[in-house]
């Protein structure tokens, strides 16, 4: 058994980053035609072109969307999930239904419909494409929530609360910490969400907000690009593998 986890560890690091072998090459390579095995020309010339048209600003705007959906749709669905969970809504089949029905609905026709409403409102595109990355996350978040707070025993709360303890102290150190790794898994599906999307971001942004898969996809419509495309690629992988292996390592820290 000890032995399946390591391989099953190396296995999926191959899986993931085999394909990215390729992309890497791409993104320090001047020239790379067929039938060549490796470029004719290695360099920078993608790398600087990224960064010429605006590839930082993209990151840091994508970044910065991506962190705030998360915050806010990560205590909600945790809100949503413990009041399903508990039952302390009425109907709730219809308002299961009504929180997961992004998951059902396409999301050009989403933004497409939501977008007129949002212009005759007047509400500001960034905050508009916040609003509603967050509504197509908190599915997410509040089924992931919902399977932990269905696993959740609160013997442990009421436990505390018989010797003593505040209902902040409840929150704080006992139903946070049990619930840490579903919350972090929420909140990567949250982060994810935001960090990857295109549709609505283009569709309410205006094409304002410029984040890296609406630079990624400018490039990619066009002809000889490959290099910058890789090198925006590699750029919008970094997040994601990053956070995954933070919060991989502090499950682990959470374990002990």
């Amino acid at each position: 058994m000890t032995a399946v986890r390591p391989a099953g560890r190396a296995l999926l690091v191959v899986w993931f980053v085999l394909p990215l072998i390729p992309v890497a090459v791409w993104a320090v390579s001047n020239q790379w035609s067929f039938p060549a095995v490796l470029p004719q020309e290695w360099g920078v010339d993608g790398v600087r072109s990224a960064v010429a048209s605006g590839g930082i600003e993209a990151f840091v705007r994508s970044t910065g969307l991506a962190l705030t959906v998360a915050a806010v749709a990560t205590p909600l669905g945790a809100f949503a999930a413990r009041a399903l969970a508990r039952g302390n809504v009425h109907f709730p089949g219809i308002v299961a239904a009504i929180l997961f029905a992004p998951l059902a609905l396409p999301p050009f026709a989403v933004a497409l419909g939501l977008n007129v409403l949002i212009l005759r409102a007047r509400i500001p595109s960034t905050l508009a494409v916040v609003v509603l990355l967050t509504v197509a996350a908190i599915p997410y978040t509040t089924y992931l929530m919902r399977v932990a707070f269905g696993a959740y025993d609160p013997g442990y709360e009421e436990e505390a609360r018989l010797l003593g303890a505040s209902k902040s102290m409840v929150l704080r150190q006992i139903r946070i910490p049990l619930l840490a790794p579903a919350l972090s898994g929420a909140a990567l599906l949250a982060f994810l969400v935001g960090w990857s999307d295109y549709v609505i971001t283009l569709l309410v942004g205006g094409g304002r907000l410029v984040t890296v898969p609406i630079l990624v996809a400018s490039f990619a419509a066009g002809t000889g690009n490959d290099a910058v495309v890789a090198a925006l690629s590699i750029a919008a992988v970094l997040p994601p593998l990053v956070l995954v292996i933070l919060l991989s390592r502090l499950g682990r820290r959470a374990a002990r």
